[in-house]
């Protein structure tokens, strides 16, 4: 399946679906409430294959379907859906459906449609509703396809998830099938809020509302949270939740989501300062052990040890974190991390300015909090390598290892100009670790785990890319954001314009995506290099800006 331009509201999708020498153009429309399809053949068969039509009554809602000669009817409680096609109808007795059907021959484009026939032909209507929605693309200029893939991306990764009566975005249709029916990791979810900011709000705000309503018993949003009640208990996943906020209430300018939203996210804070904080006032990762809810895998396995915390991080096998001790008493990773602690600064700089603009007292200590966690962070500074750098908090000696979440310590606005240009200079723009064809990639070049390129031990990956570029930004550094930007763009748009593909994950050296199993073809998150393009040419509000 190639997935083609998509619509939020569904009024035009398009997908290329190729089988076994068949070529099969699947268009869709939605307009006045009623559901159009169009299904072109594009090759040449010996026998055209038949196109079953089936009807069905999701999630166990109530109605009865019937066909009538050659069209079908669906009683609902509160209406009549009638579905008809102008295809040659073709007896097909194995279809394998347990719903009332229509066969009919795709020796040529068959329409079908719900109420009455269109006044205008199929096609036309098609296209009609194609070439309206490429126009929206025209006002982002130069990054007009960045945009359009990221926007497809984000459509055809949105559902409706019937378990809370929600609209939401997982990353991934594939991951729902595996996880139950659906499921919602954290840095994702909100990640994906902010790739629909720019022109579907309502959106942002759906993925805004879903993850962070998937909070745990202990308040804080968890790694995952899936259908029947299946979520992380023992961990949580980087702090992001009031950048999303702060960034759709940027694009808005309404504060009805911070209303909603602020306590759910004040609580998170404080629990991230109560159990993953040291005396030192750096942050380590963590995982916490729990009674087991449903018995299932995630509940039983990595909990109190490296393997759960490094789940936390969100980079799961993450060389960083390769024979790091944990301690189970206090269930911390034995390592203060640059990447949490800076993230943490801007956890609580963002919630701060959340605070003020809808009139709450608590903006004054979380800034207090954030300026703790700013002075504990300066003790991860490195003289030696010129970078702030993870240190073991058994030890005292920094564990020098690096990847894209060196760069957060950026956040901090008590990184001096002189440490941060040492930053770019001798690490960034270092060919022997981050600079590249392709960048950055998830463990520096010279690490002895870069050429396992298996998951983020060492290949690219947008998130942390992301929230470097943002941290890059807050510092002014306006020559490495414009090359990061660029790289970006090149990056996402190899494997794009080859596949159609928006990659989980992509391939240090060669910028591929594909080559690999664990790295999903249509996993939404690959798009925020596309956001990264987006928000350097100003399509975007970048977040630096003042309210």
């Amino acid at each position: 399946i190639h997935p083609g331009p998509r619509s939020y509201d569904g009024s035009y999708t398009e997908l290329v679906w190729k089988h076994r020498g068949l070529e099969l153009l699947i268009q869709s429309s939605v307009c006045d409430q009623q559901q159009y399809l169009l299904i072109t053949p594009r090759s040449k068969v010996i026998r055209p294959p038949a196109l079953i039509i089936e009807p069905a009554m999701l999630w166990n809602r109530p109605g009865q379907i019937s066909r009538h000669k050659n069209s079908l009817q669906a009683q609902l409680p509160d209406q009549t859906v009638e579905i008809n096609c102008d295809g040659q109808p073709i007896a097909e007795f194995n279809a394998g459906t347990a719903n009332p059907y229509l066969s009919v021959s795709l020796d040529r484009p068959v329409a079908v449609w719900t109420g009455s026939k269109p006044d205008v032909p199929m096609q036309k209507l098609m296209e009609d509703a194609r070439q309206k929605l490429l126009a929206s693309l025209k006002p982002f200029g130069s990054c007009a396809e960045l945009y359009g893939a990221m926007r497809t991306s984000m459509a055809w990764d949105t559902i409706f998830e019937p378990e809370n009566n929600q609209v939401c975005s997982p990353v991934s249709r594939l991951w729902n099938l595996n996880w139950g029916g659906y499921v919602l990791f954290c840095w994702d979810t909100y990640f994906a809020a902010m790739m629909t900011m720019t022109d579907h709000p309502d959106l942002s705000a759906a993925n805004a509302l879903a993850i962070t309503h998937e909070k745990t018993e202990r308040g804080f949003v968890p790694n995952f949270g899936a259908a029947n009640d299946y979520k992380s208990r023992d961990r949580s996943q980087p702090p992001v939740g009031a950048l999303a906020v702060h960034e759709i209430y940027r694009h808005t300018r309404d504060p009805w989501l911070i209303d909603a939203l602020f306590d759910d996210l004040l609580v998170w804070n404080n629990w991230w300062k109560d159990h993953r904080m040291t005396s030192d006032h750096v942050l380590c990762w963590g995982s916490d052990p729990y009674e087991p809810v449903s018995g299932t895998h995630w509940e039983l396995s990595s909990v109190n040890d490296t393997a759960g915390a490094a789940l936390e991080s969100g980079l799961d096998n993450s060389p960083m974190y390769d024979d790091v001790p944990f301690d189970e008493d206090t269930h911390l990773m034995q390592l203060a991390d640059v990447g949490l602690t800076g993230l943490y600064i801007q956890d609580c700089e963002k919630l701060a300015n959340l605070a003020d603009i809808i009139g709450r007292p608590e903006a004054a200590q979380l800034r207090e909090r954030a300026e703790l966690v700013k002075q504990g962070l300066e003790t991860l500074w490195d003289e030696e390598t010129g970078i702030y750098q993870n240190k073991r908090t058994d030890t005292g000696k920094f564990y020098r290892r690096l990847s894209p979440t060196n760069f957060y310590a950026l956040y901090s606005d008590k990184v001096t100009p002189e440490r941060a240009q040492r930053m770019m200079d001798e690490h960034f723009y270092n060919p022997e670790e981050f600079w590249g064809d392709y960048i950055m990639p998830s463990i520096a070049r010279n690490d002895p785990a870069y050429p396992d390129q298996d998951y983020w031990r060492g290949r690219i990956w947008a998130p942390i890319n992301y929230l470097a570029y943002l941290a890059m930004r807050k510092q002014g550094l306006e020559k490495a954001c414009k090359d990061f930007a660029d790289k970006s763009a090149k990056l996402f748009m190899l494997e794009w314009n080859a596949h159609g593909h928006v990659h989980e994950n992509y391939d240090g050296d060669t910028g591929w995506g594909c080559g690999v199993r664990n790295s999903d073809k249509f996993y939404h998150w690959g798009a925020l290099l596309c956001l990264t393009a987006l928000t350097q040419e100003g399509y975007a509000k970048a977040p630096e800006e003042p309210l």
